[in-house]
C-alpha cells in the first residue's frame, strides 16, 4: 500500500529565529539606557523602546534586566584590545594609557562605569561580571606587556602583573572617573614615564 509523501520540515522562522542585528541593537540600547537613567531606573520597556523593538524581542533573549546587563558587559569584555607591542615598555605603557583615557572620557563610559560599580557593591552577580569585564581582561593585557618587557630585559623576571595593572590604570581612573579632572597637555607622556619608573622599581624590589 503506497505511503503518503512526508512533508518536509520547515526551517524555524519568525519568533523562533533570534536575529543577530536585533540582539546587537538591544545590547547597544543597554549602554545608552544605562548612561541615561542608570541601572536602578533602567527597564526592559526603556531598552526595547530605545532599540526600536518590542519587549517580547528582549524577553526572548533575556528573562530580566540583570542577565541582560551581565551578558552585555561580558560581551564587551571579550572584545578587549590586543596587548600593544610597540617594541618598548615606555611605548606600550603610553599606548595603554592613551586607549584607557579615551575609553574613560567617552560620555557613555563615564556615566555607566561609576553607576555599575555602585551597583556591584550591592549585587554579587554584577560584581562578578565587572570583575571579568574590567579587571580580568585588562590583567591579561598588562601581563602580556610585562612579559614582553621581561623578554627585552626592561623589567625583572617576576614583576607582578596585578601591581602593574594598578600602576598603569589606577591614576587615570582616579583622575578621569573619580575626581573628573581634565588631562593637561603632556600629562600622558609624564604619566607613562613615571609608570615605567615605578614598574622597574617594583620589579627590582622583589
Amino acid at each position: 500500500m503506497p505511503t503518503e509523501p512526508r512533508t518536509p520540515r520547515r526551517a524555524p522562522a519568525g519568533a523562533a529565529v533570534l536575529r543577530e542585528d536585533v540582539t546587537d541593537a538591544i545590547r547597544s540600547a543597554v549602554f545608552d539606557e544605562l548612561a541615561a537613567v542608570g541601572y536602578g531606573r533602567m527597564s526592559i520597556e526603556g531598552i526595547a523602546r530605545r532599540a526600536g523593538v518590542g519587549k517580547a524581542a528582549v524577553y526572548r533573549r533575556w528573562r530580566s534586566k540583570l542577565p541582560l546587563v551581565l551578558d552585555t558587559v561580558s560581551a564587551v569584555a571579550v572584545q578587549g584590545m590586543p596587548a600593544p607591542d610597540t617594541g618598548s615598555l615606555l611605548g606600550d605603557v603610553r599606548l595603554l594609557l592613551e586607549v584607557t583615557a579615551r575609553a574613560l572620557r567617552h560620555p557613555v563610559a563615564s556615566q555607566i562605569i561609576p553607576d555599575l560599580l555602585a551597583e556591584a557593591a550591592r549585587n554579587p552577580e554584577i560584581a562578578a561580571a565587572l570583575q571579568t569585564a574590567l579587571r580580568d581582561t585588562q590583567r591579561g593585557i598588562s601581563a602580556a606587556v610585562v612579559r614582553k618587557a621581561v623578554e627585552r630585559g626592561e623589567l625583572a623576571a617576576g614583576t607582578d602583573a596585578d601591581l602593574s595593572l594598578d600602576l598603569i590604570a589606577g591614576p587615570l581612573y582616579w583622575r578621569l572617573a573619580v575626581i573628573r579632572s581634565p588631562l593637561s597637555k603632556g600629562y600622558l607622556d609624564s604619566l607613562a614615564a613615571a609608570t615605567v619608573t615605578a614598574l622597574k622599581a617594583a620589579g627590582a624590589a622583589r
